[in-house]
């Protein structure tokens, strides 16, 4: 990110640039700055966008070779294209030497490294990926939004917060306007503001549900897995939480038996750090055989419904049931 930074100050570019990871909004933010720093405003001759796996490396190529109309560079921003990943030999050919008035941006989620593309812009260009960003960068993210915005908000705050939005950016962005709307006339923001405002994924109905199985009280189960049927939610997508929710606790449990930290469970499940201690906290209220045993009930009870011997909702239902 600092070398595009760089390169935007300096007002010199590289004349391929690859931005590819997990994080969309910062790929968007930085997408969003090269255009702005490249390309004249309105000048619709010289910038051209292409999107998808359906499009056609010839045409690019051939429209490379023209040369840029009263401006002195032509930009071509490609994204979601899958090049990186296969069909981009072709394109990997041509940028080994390319018009040099023709700049290329290329946005993907997901790049294989060994490919004869990313290892192209690799040599000719700027690569840089964007991924997940970690606690302490959010947390610095989230309180310069709301400093800016004349109010406070208290670190415990933004865990909470946090832990209702994920680490998606573009999330945590839309919930903060709504946030900060919602507390216009205060300074403060407070942790019954974020419990009235922003919305809680379906992993945190998951997580909540599984804890009312934990507990016995199998009438907040169903109230929860109700909630989600309302919303429109697949009963069959649903199992599948409930499934990855059960072996996330497995994994968790028989690695800290193992001795591992809190923040090393996290790297090896995939959660993000602030959450690992619920769910290291979850899964002491179960013995390992009942995890794997409900794993196991959740993998019949899929075989069930795609068999056709049960119905998909009542499957779900009586999961919960026998829990």
């Amino acid at each position: 990110m600092q070398r595009i930074n760089s390169d935007i100050k300096q007002n010199n570019f590289k004349q391929i640039y690859l931005l590819y990871g997990e994080e969309r909004y910062l790929k968007k933010q930085y997408t969003d700055r090269l255009h702005k720093a490249m390309c004249n405003e309105g000048d619709s001759m010289n910038t051209h966008f292409y999107e998808g796996k359906d499009i056609s490396v010839g045409e690019i190529i051939d429209l490379s070779e023209t040369l840029p109309f009263l401006s002195e560079r032509r930009v071509i921003f490609i994204s979601n294209s899958n090049l990186f990943k296969s069909g981009g030999e072709k394109m990997a050919e041509y940028l080994a030497s390319p018009n040099e008035t023709t700049y290329f941006v290329f946005t993907e989620s997901e790049v294989d490294k060994r490919s004869k593309l990313f290892k192209a812009v690799q040599n000719n260009g700027c690569v840089v990926e964007f991924g997940v960003q970690d606690e302490n960068t959010l947390k610095r993210w989230i309180a310069g939004i709301v400093g800016r915005d004349n109010k406070k908000i208290a670190e415990r705050t933004v865990t909470l917060f946090l832990t209702k939005t994920g680490t998606d950016m573009e999330n945590i962005q839309m919930e903060l306007e709504k946030l900060l709307c919602y507390c216009m006339d205060r300074d403060v923001i407070t942790d019954e503001d974020v419990e009235a405002v922003c919305v809680n994924r379906i992993s945190n109905h998951i997580f909540d549900m599984v804890n009312a199985i934990a507990s016995g009280n199998t009438k907040e189960a169903l109230s929860l897995y109700y909630d989600l049927l309302a919303l429109k939610e697949p009963a069959m997508r649903i199992l599948f939480l409930i499934a990855r929710q059960y072996n996330l606790l497995l994994q968790t449990k028989e690695l800290k038996q193992k001795g591992f930290s809190d923040k090393d469970i996290a790297s090896k499940i995939g959660v993000p750090p602030f959450v690992a201690g619920k769910y290291v906290a979850q899964a002491s209220r179960f013995k390992t055989s009942d995890l794997k045993a409900f794993v196991k009930r959740c993998v019949e009870t899929e075989e069930a419904v795609k068999t056709g011997h049960m119905n998909d909702v009542i499957s779900v239902e009586m999961l919960i049931v026998s829990a």
